[in-house]
């Protein structure tokens, strides 16, 4: 593991993007043991288990979708998991319009930077949240004396799969 200082603070920057996590043997937990440590965050079986979730999802979760997924773990103890994952690093939050918070594991590992900037589809008939990673970021101007902060990119419309059904 490579480290790195900011803020003051010492991370340790995981080797593998997310893309690489999804698909490097995610059943074995020394894995996720790795993931969480370098992110500063103490594995336990509750968090094990969410994060393999996260992982294993072609999409971004609401907090209602991984309690229906995982039977052993209970709604606070899930809540807390992304809490703390957020917090860290681990994970980042789209708002995609539905009304609740969507979790998805960040593609990059290292760091305070958040650096998950891409783009979601909305679809408004199965209301699932994609990520569209290879679709280009469009840039944003803001006048003099705006900062921004963050930025949430959500584009709403039929997925492929709903298109398909309405289409027969």
């Amino acid at each position: 593991m490579k480290k790195e200082k900011k803020n003051g603070k010492n991370y340790e920057l995981c080797a593998m993007n997310c893309e690489q996590f999804r698909t490097f043997a995610l059943v074995k937990q020394e894995e996720c043991v790795e993931l969480l440590d370098s992110h500063g965050i103490r594995p336990t079986s509750n968090r094990i288990i969410v994060l393999r979730s996260l992982a294993l999802s072609a999409r971004p979760l609401t907090l209602a979708e991984l309690e229906e997924k995982l039977l052993s773990v209970d709604k606070s103890g899930i809540f807390r998991a992304l809490t703390l994952f957020r917090e860290h690093h681990l994970v980042h939050t789209i708002e995609d319009g539905s009304g609740g918070l969507r979790y998805e594991l960040c593609h990059g590992h290292g760091g305070e930077d958040d650096d998950d900037l891409h783009v979601h589809f909305f679809c408004e008939n199965c209301h699932r949240t994609f990520c569209l990673d290879g679709v280009s970021i469009p840039q944003v101007d803001v006048p003099p004396g705006f900062t921004v902060t963050s930025s949430s990119h959500i584009v709403k419309g039929i997925c492929p799969n709903c298109t398909k059904v309405i289409k027969q």
